[in-house]
């Protein structure tokens, strides 16, 4: 039996051999950049305008009478849930997939929002939709920009000038399951929205118009809303506030506040400038952890998959950079040829790896001793909303200018809305110690620990949202609870000091905001964004806090 099992492989090996040998060449144009323009170069809208009047000057809209406003939080006997990927085409993994896995959902900050399943943090009776007897006052919505292509100098895009590079010059052959990258261009841009992160946040909008719209009847002066200067925030803002207020009139019915995102700016929600120190090594300290991980999962996938590809040295890191490609290319495109590359393990250990849970746990979370302070001004403009108190004075990220002026930083609208980035929100869920997360923390990198709780598709995937629901309970006009939903999930409060374990998550309003008053305290800003320390090796940290015991001869 052995006898036969080494033949057969000796002769898989020269199959394999033999398909490339007799494979034609790879174009040369393989690996290499495809973009398209549009408009048409040369085409202008003011060119012929005038044949094209709006509505407003056509006229004869017929009957506009509008009906009430939705409020089906409250109203609904359950929740609408996100399930559709719509018009992405789902994946199936290599070698097939267990019943209810979807490869779509292991992308971590790449996959696309999804309903996490209600139990997902310790509450599996809760519901986003409003406690039986209570009534909402006033919602916090604190979400990511929608799906966008790979950022500069990522991944992909090396992986694409490698393969181009070597069609251009040794060439290379493909055959197999990789055959496909004979003729594969890169097809992507960066930073920007793709069509797709485009409708995400354009239903996000008309979801939250129907969840929460009663809401609107509060205001006695239009809202305002806020994002930052990037191109993909800017126009996630937009395509929420479309959806929300309706296409034709939606930059008449809010106020926008874009924030400048960039070194020199404060600006809570893109922290980042503002913090030296996580701009600097202690904010990349999971690259080994990371590395040391993909190594492991991967190296199988680099072992079946190199013989495919004669002519080019395939790394582990071009092997990630496939998976990564994966994810980029299907929500830009609408499909990818490399998703069916990995197994549904392989695609486990992706979700667990870079830009996914061992990432963002020692990067941007509790393992990292700079994530409650990039948090930090964020949670002290919930406490000024939440108590009407208009802040005066620059802290930690805030942007004084803006901040004490109530036209730009009004404190008493009856819904909020933010929108940031992927980072940005797991760091400000650490400073709200939000201890559900911890639980297999910190992280092991070598093995996916049985029943993660630190799992970022369900985090800080694209169009993620935070919401804070405001409540009277028993219904009234006067605030009494608060209470906290990351992508449909209720989350428990009992790491917030004096909230109590409850079914639905709610916890006193009062004990809220006394709580986060002295978590904003507890919070060091200046030491663990200024002060020149190495992190601990291993990294116990859990608090996103530099440990207080080690802090003699850091500075």
């Amino acid at each position: 039996m052995l006898t036969k099992l080494c033949l057969s492989l000796v002769s898989a090996t020269s199959l394999i051999h033999a398909a490339a040998v007799g494979d034609p060449a790879a174009s040369s144009f393989a690996g290499a950049t495809a973009s398209a323009v549009y408009p048409p170069p040369g085409a202008s809208y003011g060119a012929e305008a005038s044949y094209f009047p709006p509505a407003s000057v056509v006229g004869y809209p017929g009957p506009t009478p509008t009906g009430d406003e939705a409020a089906a939080i409250e109203t609904a006997p359950a929740t609408s849930l996100m399930e559709s990927v719509y018009p992405l085409t789902d994946p199936v993994p290599a070698g097939g997939e267990t019943p209810d896995f979807e490869v779509i959902k292991y992308w971590g900050n790449l996959s696309p929002w999804y309903s996490v399943p209600a139990g997902a943090h310790g509450l599996p009776y809760a519901s986003p939709q409003i406690p039986s007897g209570c009534s909402i006052n006033q919602a916090h919505l604190l979400h990511r920009h929608g799906a966008r292509y790979p950022t500069s100098g990522s991944g992909p895009a090396n992986f694409a000038a490698k393969l181009h590079s070597v069609a251009t010059t040794s060439g290379f052959k493909a055959s197999g399951p990789l055959a496909f990258l004979a003729t594969w261009e890169y097809r992507l841009g960066a930073e920007i929205l793709t069509p797709f992160g485009r409708e995400q946040m354009y239903d996000l909008g008309v979801g939250f118009r129907v969840k929460y719209g009663e809401l609107l009847k509060g205001f006695t002066q239009l809202p305002v809303f806020r994002t930052t200067s990037e191109d993909r925030m800017i126009n996630s803002a937009l395509n929420f506030a479309a959806g929300f207020f309706g296409a034709q009139t939606f930059q008449e019915d809010y106020y926008q506040s874009i924030i400048i995102e960039e070194g020199g700016y404060n600006n809570t929600l893109a922290p980042s400038n503002a913090c030296p120190t996580n701009n600097g090594p202690v904010g990349g300290i999971a690259s080994t952890y990371e590395n040391d991980w993909i190594a492991i999962y991967l190296t199988p996938a680099l072992t079946r998959l190199s013989p495919y590809l004669p002519g080019v040295n395939l790394t582990v890191s071009d092997v990630y950079s496939m998976q990564q490609a994966c994810a980029y290319e299907t929500v830009a495109l609408g499909f990818s040829e490399f998703c069916g590359l990995f197994t549904q393990a392989e695609w486990e250990g992706f979700e667990y790896s870079n830009g996914s849970d061992v990432s963002f746990w020692y990067n941007n979370g509790p393992g990292n001793p700079t994530s409650a302070a990039m948090g930090l001004g964020w949670v002290s403009e919930l406490v000024a909303r939440l108590t009407q108190t208009q802040p005066t004075e620059a802290f930690a990220e805030t942007n004084a200018t803006l901040n004490s002026n109530p036209a730009t930083f009004p404190v008493n609208q009856p819904i909020y809305v933010d929108a940031t980035h992927d980072t940005v929100i797991s760091a400000i869920l650490t400073t709200m110690n939000m201890t559900s997360f911890l639980r297999t923390g910190p992280l092991p990198t070598d093995h996916i620990p049985y029943d993660n709780s630190y799992i970022v598709s369900q985090i800080s995937p694209f169009g993620s949202n935070l919401v804070g629901q405001v409540l009277s309970c028993p219904a009234s006009n006067v605030s009494t609870h608060i209470r906290w939903i990351l992508n449909d999930a209720v989350l428990p409060l009992t790491g917030i000091q004096g909230c109590p374990e409850d079914p639905n998550g709610l916890c006193a309003l009062s004990t809220f905001i006394s709580a986060y008053k002295q978590r904003i305290a507890e919070v060091d800003y200046n030491f663990d964004c200024y002060a020149n320390y190495t992190v601990p090796v291993p990294d116990t940290i859990v608090t996103g806090q530099f440990p207080a015991a080690l802090r003699n001869g850091t500075v």
